[in-house]
């Protein structure tokens, strides 16, 4: 069964996976991954531990190539990471250089598109603008809390100006205020850039307040199980969206999804 969306055509997505597997030493990891990721839309994975999320997002990033099967971005095949895909990884301590400032850091991707100097300083300070780390472009790594080492890997990857943004566990680590507080500021950007998120996730209620949609996979091997369309109104709001009868009624839907899931490899 194909789980991709009916309403998306190939001309309305940014990402398309035909029938992807992926081995790795032998083992297979994903299979049979059929899916259209629309262009602008937040598509958000979930899945017990073990089940190929991580693995699904570097396919979609060119760090691993599948086994068989295509993966099409715009089109082309995605044979290697590029210029126009950014990745935030859920540990933000060791994606950021420690012996680099939070202009530095941001400097690093525009040093790798080649961006003239000249124009480096005026990107560099909106991008931290954008993620509330104005008058902070001076502290190192070290000097800052996990939250705003998160905003800064945002923000360097927000310097790439993506076409898609892959988020693995992101606010895996924060506590939950600072969670909540990223989770909107992830909104905001979405909402200004129109860029395509696609963000690998535990939290139900985190898939569910983000995302347009949810895919859920099945473990041993990698599979999609589950999509929900995620039908709330937006801009969203920590307490009322998620008070919204939709919003509990889909959070049961993948509540019972990974419960009947783990028992199957329990």
């Amino acid at each position: 069964m194909t789980y991709s969306d009916a309403r998306a055509s190939t001309a309305q997505s940014l990402y398309q996976f035909q029938t992807v597997g992926l081995s790795l030493g032998g083992k297979l990891i994903l299979d049979d991954i059929s899916l259209n990721v629309r262009k602008g839309e937040i598509l958000c994975i979930v899945g017990a531990s073990g089940c190929g999320k991580t693995t699904l997002l570097r396919l979609a990033g060119g760090l691993y190539q599948p086994s068989s099967g295509t993966v099409l971005f715009g089109n082309e095949p995605m044979t290697m990471p590029r210029q126009d895909v950014a990745i935030i990884f859920q540990d933000y301590g060791r994606a950021l250089l420690p012996w680099r400032t939070a202009t530095g850091n941001v400097s690093l991707a525009l040093e790798a598109a080649r961006v003239p100097m000249a124009e480096r300083k005026a990107r560099i300070d909106a991008c931290l603008n954008k993620v509330g780390l104005t008058g902070h472009a001076d502290k190192y790594p070290t000097e800052m809390s996990g939250g705003m080492q998160q905003r800064l890997q945002i923000a360097r990857c927000l310097a790439q100006e993506p076409q898609a943004l892959l988020m693995d566990e992101p606010f895996g680590a924060l506590d939950a205020m600072t969670r909540q507080s990223l989770q909107d500021e992830v909104l905001a950007l979405h909402a200004e850039s129109g860029a395509t998120i696609v963000f690998v996730t535990h939290d139900l209620e985190e898939a569910l307040y983000l995302g347009d949609r949810v895919i859920g996979l099945l473990a041993h091997p990698g599979r999609i199980g589950i999509e929900v369309e995620v039908d709330l109104p937006r801009p969203r709001n920590q307490l009322t969206t998620r008070e919204e009868p939709t919003f509990l009624r889909l959070r049961r839907v993948l509540f019972d999804f990974i419960e009947k899931s783990e028992g199957l490899h329990a």
